[in-house]
């Protein structure tokens, strides 16, 4: 097992992410078989309790983990399925040695956070790695790292020292550390700072781990002098310094690794068996990095929520919308809307504001209403799908949002949205439906069906509290709306058509967290096809786009299943 520590410095945010999915990408593309882990040095067990604008979304993964948002990249960009322990934190660290301590394991000893915390560190990363994450069931071949937060915070301080004792358990040719640090550029004076990455390396050494590619984010392309110094101060080669420059979309960035050799030096120093040959992976994958920077036509969708100041609250939404427009060759536009500020009060309170939400919603193409939880905004998401429904406009939503819901209203007569018997009421992480979960579909004219290639039933991932009361499920049938998808026992309502619209479509499931760049999601892509208003033709050709919305502009196939076949992505 070859592994790769991404870690960072100077600022959190900095795209640590992004560049460990793009090395794992481009060492994916040479036929390895790549895992990833994101190590967070919070103490929560899990992201589950978060706030959207701690750490951004909560991304769900198959087994019901409720994890970082940065595992999302992850799946996205190498096409894998993670399980909840590819995502590490203090807690869970702490959770087990403590546990361990209970049961009498370490036989009286002073319990310690050297050895017995860096201990369970390396072993959890090892235990980890061997795991399964392709459908072919393969052990992965390389492992990619991904520390949390900033060298030298207390918190991620146990890892660094795990790593440092792991660099040697492991021997030198199967470990290797990028680091990501800034290079900022003052406007004052317009030249490109290399001291915060000096500094940050030199604490990073300090800390017995040297930095083997120092990866420099940049707005603009790094001058051969400040390499040449980073090279200097940093004891590293000026090869060893990679510029990565703000680019158009985040499919170019494992393009720009490609090109200043990343691959053809991680496999030397990790004595990697490749062949350096054309890759057709990272040629589809340039092509929609071409593609995206190429479109001309524009769609818009509404996008309705309660967390609309911070985008990452929404990233695999944005992410399933970007990968569908895509598809249908549109330049995406998102318009995020407060939902409160739809609402009646803010009208008194704040006229402009409401009339400005109420303008972006209007002019929009589709409209998104995504999950969220508790009361705030709840009465303006409502007035939005009211608004979607009454004007015909193509329309996406989770599906227990309405009037009378026992989340909303715990004392109301009539709950046509219930509590679901999983939920425990008491405790807050980990008490919901989670994971993936079969939708068995009853209609053999939904819309939604024919999306998924006219399938029986799907597995998608969940994440609620609540559901729809089955037994008002024919109060809805008789004003036209259709539960086309329930669960396995068929008491549960899962999926939601409305008859006599071009697109409305309400899922209990969390589609997005399965879209990818070159398979996007169905419900999500349903959206914006009808917002670009080619749904009926689409369905009319049996689900084919036309040869000019292909996947591939060489290509004579003019499904994007095909292409998803032969890349086997």
């Amino acid at each position: 097992m070859k592994y790769i520590l991404v870690t960072g410095g100077v600022i959190s945010g900095i795209g640590k992410g992004i560049i460990a999915s793009s090395v794992g990408l481009i060492l994916k593309s040479c036929g390895l078989h790549v895992t990833a882990i994101k190590i967070d040095p919070y103490i929560n067990i899990d992201a589950g309790t978060f706030s959207p604008y701690e750490h951004g979304e909560v991304f769900v993964l198959d087994d019901g983990g409720e994890v970082d948002l940065d595992l999302g990249n992850y799946e996205r960009f190498l096409d894998i399925r993670l399980t909840r322990d590819n995502n590490l934190t203090t807690g869970k660290i702490y959770q087990s040695v403590i546990n361990k301590e209970r049961r009498g394991d370490y036989l009286g000893k002073t319990v310690q956070v050297v050895p017995h915390i860096t201990d369970a560190i390396q072993e959890w990363v090892v235990k980890q790695a061997k795991i399964s994450v392709d459908d072919d069931g393969v052990e992965p071949q390389v492992c990619v790292i991904e520390l949390g937060g900033t060298v030298g915070d207390i918190e991620s301080m146990p890892f660094i020292e795990a790593f440092r004792q792991f660099q040697f358990k492991v021997k030198r040719d199967n470990f290797c550390n990028i680091h990501v640090s800034l290079v900022p550029q003052p406007s004052a004076t317009g030249e490109q700072k290399t001291k915060p990455t000096q500094n940050s390396v030199r604490e990073l050494r300090g800390l017995g781990l040297s930095p083997d590619l120092i990866m420099c984010r940049c707005a603009t392309p790094l001058e051969n002098a400040v390499k040449e110094k980073i090279s200097m101060f940093c004891h590293v080669e000026p090869t060893q310094v990679i510029c990565v420059a703000d680019v158009s979309s985040i499919y170019r960035v494992p393009l720009l690794l490609e090109d200043q050799g990343v691959v053809g030096y991680i496999c030397q120093r990790l004595d990697l068996p490749i062949e350096m040959r054309a890759r057709k992976m990272l040629t589809k994958w340039k092509e929609m990095s071409d593609r995206s920077d190429r479109l001309l036509e524009h769609v818009s969708v509404a996008l309705v929520g309660k967390y609309t100041k911070f985008s990452d609250s929404y990233a695999s939404v944005i992410k399933a919308l970007e990968h569908s427009a895509l598809a249908i060759n549109h330049k995406l536009e998102i318009k995020f809307i407060d939902s409160a500020d739809l609402e009646p009060n803010t009208l008194q309170e704040e006229p402009v504001k409401y009339h400005e939400a109420w303008q972006k919603l209007c002019s929009a193409d589709g409209v998104l209403v995504p999950g969220g939880f508790g009361v705030r905004g709840t009465e303006g998401k409502i007035q939005a799908i009211s608004w979607a429904r009454k004007k015909k406009k193509p329309f996406l939503g989770k599906m227990h949002l309405n009037a009378n819901s026992t989340e909303f209203h715990p004392e109301s007569k009539h709950p046509v949205v219930i509590d679901m018997p999983e939920h425990n009421p008491g405790q807050m992480g980990g008490t919901m439906r989670l994971g993936k979960r079969r939708t068995i579909f009853k209609s053999n004219t939904s819309i939604l069906r024919k999306l998924y290639g006219d399938v029986e039933y799907v597995d998608e991932r969940h994440r609620h509290r609540f559901e729809v009361n089955p037994e008002l499920k024919h109060h809805f049938e008789e004003r036209g709306f259709h539960f086309v998808g329930q669960d396995v026992e068929g008491e549960r309502m899962e999926v939601i058509e409305l008859d006599d619209h071009a697109y409305f479509v309400g899922v209990q499931y969390h589609p997005e967290f399965t879209s990818r760049p070159i398979k996007p999601s169905p419900p999500y892509f349903g959206l914006l096809l009808a917002a670009a208003g080619k749904l009926q033709s689409y369905l009319q050709k049996g689900c084919r786009l036309s040869p000019r919305d292909t996947y591939s502009d060489r290509s004579d196939s003019s499904s994007p299943d095909s292409e998803i076949a032969e890349l086997k992505f």
